[in-house]
């Protein structure tokens, strides 16, 4: 088959006359939408149930974007009924058919790009440009994983040995379980559900309560594809109750999971454990959390500095497991640096993500509860310098918040807040700071600011995450360019996006013949 290669998919900013008012009209016909119904979709089959799911818009909770049906045990088991069946053709047929299904499916994405981000700005409160990257993301996965399949086709060399003819090729693994995160409501999903299809595999999708909209707008997309009825089956339901059950299921072949360390770690336990008539070791796939540490040293740009800073702690809300939550400076560089940044944070914009600010909403009101929780214990562990409130408006909307002089080993600059909360730690010298970055239980992402060579090749070797940045920002890692994945608790560092992601799904079988 011929492909072009494969090129991350542009942001957009909407600098531009002609995109601004695409989106303006996206999100007017997004909105005329509000409220529809979508049911579950099993073998290809639309399946409603008494109960729903309800997602309404966190910039103005009142609002209903619109619902989903609420699988039980019975819808998951015919979920895994519906895979299985479509795994025994899905995985006879030939890698390029397979692969163009999908690049068919990054085109069908491409051509509702501004549709897809009005449904990310109104059901999670992404601002316009965050909808954007998330969206150029799912287009990249979808991409990017049709033509890394190809090169799986011809199997793997081995060596030739006389007498024998031998070979080495991968198989499929079967039906695994996906459950998917709201921050990346589309990318993620996206990733995590076509990587395993790509060669093969066929799975049984749970997103995220909180964005079952944006989920049921890829099922459509994959649809009109035309991916076979049963590779993917939409299962949005209660993740203790659903996904657990899937989880422990015996024939669950492998789970692909991006949340919370706490969930992360109860399904890898459940995973671990036999169940009664399962001839198989599950594959757990896991991308959990991150404390994630921006180090800037007295050599640095500071302009440059506070303004990644600034992006990497406040973009989206902070509601990236990349984003940075620690910012560690030497303390020659640190009162002209806390300047710019304080400068900077302040002139941010906090409103309804339609209108296209710098922070939206938080995701949901459980959320926005958890965010104030540690806000309210920072205060007691460190100076408030900035933020640290509820801001007025009917949304979940928090002030981005600065606390300086965070001991290290304060929660606030331990735990995962996942919100616009950014602990700042001020160390002697440069190799303090990257003890400082180094003493935690994660190891997602890092950066480092500095002018020193020696000092980042010493980064480079030992500041201990799987994604490390220089000079720039700490967020945004691009499909195909930094394969993601961390460290330590954050994962099993799977690497997503990256070259080898797809052997993940994919097992080698040796067949030797005699002659």
């Amino acid at each position: 088959m011929t492909t072009e290669p494969y090129r991350p998919e542009p942001i957009e900013t909407f600098q531009s006359k002609e995109a601004f008012e695409a989106m303006r009209q996206a999100l007017a016909e997004v909105r005329a939408q509000f409220g529809r119904h979508y049911p579950l979709i099993i073998g290809g089959e639309r399946v409603d149930t008494k109960e729903a799911i309800t997602s309404t818009n966190p910039s103005n909770p009142a609002e209903v974007v619109g619902s989903s049906a609420k699988a039980g045990i019975a819808e998951a088991d015919a979920a895994l009924d519906a895979a299985w069946r479509a795994f025994t053709t899905w995985r006879d047929w030939p890698q390029e058919h397979r692969s163009r299904v999908l690049l068919k499916a990054a085109q069908i994405m491409k051509r509702r790009q501004r549709e897809l981000e009005a449904w990310l700005v109104y059901e999670i409160g992404k601002n316009w440009t965050e909808a954007a990257a998330d969206v150029a993301e799912a287009i990249d996965f979808t991409r990017y994983y049709a033509l890394s399949a190809l090169k799986y086709k011809d199997g793997a060399p081995v060596v030739p040995y006389p007498g024998e003819d031998n070979e080495a090729f991968y198989i499929p693994l079967g039906m695994g379980v996906v459950i998917a995160p709201w921050n990346f409501p589309l990318a993620i999903l996206t990733g995590m559900t076509l990587a395993p299809i790509a060669v093969g595999n066929c799975v049984v999708a749970k997103p995220a309560e909180d964005t079952v909209v944006v989920a049921a707008k890829l099922f459509e997309i994959l649809e009109e594809a035309g991916l076979p009825p049963g590779v993917a089956n939409f299962l949005p339901g209660v993740g203790s109750e659903v996904g657990a059950y899937l989880v422990q299921h015996p024939r669950t072949r492998f789970i692909n999971f991006t949340g919370s360390l706490e969930v992360g770690l109860k399904i890898n336990e459940a995973a671990a454990r036999l169940s009664p008539g399962q001839v198989w070791i599950k594959r757990v796939f896991l991308e959990l959390g991150g404390k994630d540490a921006l180090i800037v040293d007295e050599t640095a740009d500071l302009a440059a500095a506070a303004q990644a800073t600034v992006q990497s702690a406040f973009g989206f809300q902070g509601q990236k497991c990349s984003a940075a939550s620690r910012l560690i400076v030497v303390d020659k560089a640190y009162d002209l640096l806390m300047e710019q940044v304080l400068h900077r944070t302040e002139g941010l914009i906090v409103g309804p993500a339609e209108e296209n600010p710098d922070l939206g909403p938080l995701a949901s009101a459980q959320q926005e509860q958890t965010v104030l929780s540690y806000i309210q214990l920072g205060q007691q562990e460190a100076r408030l310098a900035l933020g640290g409130r509820k801001l007025e408006g009917g949304g979940y909307f928090v002030a981005p918040t600065i606390f300086e002089g965070v001991p290290p080993h304060a929660r606030i600059a331990q735990e995962e807040i996942f919100g616009p909360v950014l602990s700042v730690i001020r160390v002697p010298d440069f190799d303090a700071a990257l003890e400082v970055a180094n003493d935690t239980r994660y190891g997602l992402t890092g950066g480092v600011f500095s002018r020193k060579r020696e000092r980042l090749e010493r980064a480079r070797r030992e500041f201990h995450v799987g994604n490390l940045y220089f000079n720039r920002k700490i967020t945004g890692a691009l499909v195909g360019v930094q394969p993601f994945g961390g460290f330590n608790l954050s994962g099993t560092d799977t690497k997503a996006g990256g070259p080898d992601y797809l052997l993940n799904f994919l097992q080698m079988k040796s067949v030797t013949e005699r002659f």
